[in-house]
């Protein structure tokens, strides 16, 4: 979802900046503030920023619409660091990406903020709560939530394109929508599958030999840890 500079207009790239700019401000605050309460989070901070940044830098060109299909890594990083800080990172690896790689612009950043970090995220971090709360496993919680999440991001991105790209004008924003999300999903669809089982194993993986990172950040108690231990 990488939308190039140039495939929004002005008052849309505009709309979209501000959007994201208050998600974005909620979730440098919880930085700060989870860095003092939690001593392994500055560190955990680096290593998912990290991986946020490598998952993303992986484009698949999508004709006709000025962006590309990858995972996104945001619904792995709201799990593990919350929703709000997980727009922060991916405000980072965009922004090194559209400078460094050419991936996406500086006009388009807030539009790609918005549907990578604001609703990958929230999406994301929605279904694996939602998931534990009906008493799925971690893993499968997580999974489901990688999957849907990088659907819920290329949901957005065709919104955003139907709505502020050049030459859609006189198109029903609907026939518009379905268009772009139509030529999304042959890449996306099988993107959002690898993501899911990327996110769950990884969390699972978390889970098995290194149970207390999961406890200090709220996602489980000692109780489930071991019995997803037992499980594995």
């Amino acid at each position: 979802m990488h939308i190039q500079d140039g495939f929004l207009v002005g008052k849309w790239a505009v709309t979209w900046y501000g959007a994201a700019s208050v998600f974005v401000a909620k979730g440098i605050y919880d930085i700060t503030r989870r860095t003092k309460e939690v001593i392994m989070y500055k560190p955990l901070l680096g290593l998912v920023s990290a991986a946020v940044f490598f998952i993303s830098l992986l484009p698949i060109p999508v004709p006709l619409t000025g962006t590309s299909s990858h995972p996104a890594g945001t619904p792995m990083a709201a799990i593990l660091l919350g929703p709000f800080v997980s727009m922060v990172l991916s405000v980072v690896a965009l922004l090194l990406q559209a400078i460094f790689f050419a991936h996406g612009g500086l006009s388009t950043l807030g539009a790609n903020v918005f549907s990578m970090g604001v609703v990958g995220s929230l999406v994301g971090y929605g279904v694996f709560r939602f998931g534990r709360r009906i008493g799925l496993s971690l893993g499968f919680a997580a999974c489901m939530a990688g999957i849907l999440g990088d659907l819920a991001v290329y949901c957005t991105t065709s919104l955003e394109l139907a709505l502020g790209m050049p030459g859609v004008h006189g198109i029903s924003l609907i026939k518009a929508f379905l268009t772009f999300f139509t030529l999304f999903m042959p890449t996306q669809l099988p993107l959002a599958l690898v993501e899911g089982l990327v996110t769950g194993g990884m969390v699972s993986y978390i889970a098995r030999v290194r149970p207390d990172i999961l406890r200090h950040l709220g996602l489980t108690n000692k109780p489930e840890t071991e019995g997803a231990n037992n499980a594995a």
